[in-house]
């Protein structure tokens, strides 16, 4: 996956959008088809509701989040009424970005990868050795 373009300023939220859908692109079929009805997100920060029940600190403590029922959590009894959703918060992940030096393709879709395990109710050494099967 190489960089839509090289970046001296910060991607703006569209473009934050393109780098996630070529994300969720390049994960391979065998999951990407449990996923395709969660929908992804492009924020600039976390909301305040979010905010106050993960407990931050700070808004950009958090660089994506996974709101929904987890498929080991999900029954055909009990209709569900909201969608699953991938939240992956711009800013954050952009200061983080700065922060490491970190290819922005790649930090994004380790994110977005991270919030999938949690639809999938993986653990973070799953998820981990999910991402090392992927790349």
């Amino acid at each position: 996956m190489t960089s839509l373009r090289r970046f001296t300023t910060a991607p703006t939220l569209a473009e934050m959008e393109i780098i996630a859908a070529r994300a969720a692109d390049s994960i391979p079929d065998a999951l990407r088809t449990h996923v395709r009805n969660v929908l992804i997100r492009v924020e600039d920060f976390p909301d305040e509701e979010t905010e106050r029940e993960m407990g931050l600190e700070s808004p950009f403590d958090l660089l994506g989040l996974y709101r929904g029922v987890g498929m080991p959590w999900q029954s055909v009894t009990q209709p569900r009424l909201e969608p699953d959703l991938i939240f992956l918060y711009r800013r954050p992940i952009l200061d983080y970005w700065c922060e490491t030096g970190e290819d922005l393709d790649h930090l994004v879709r380790h994110v977005l990868i991270h919030e999938i395990g949690h639809h999938f109710g993986f653990s973070d050494a799953d998820m981990e050795a999910l991402e090392a099967e992927t790349e």
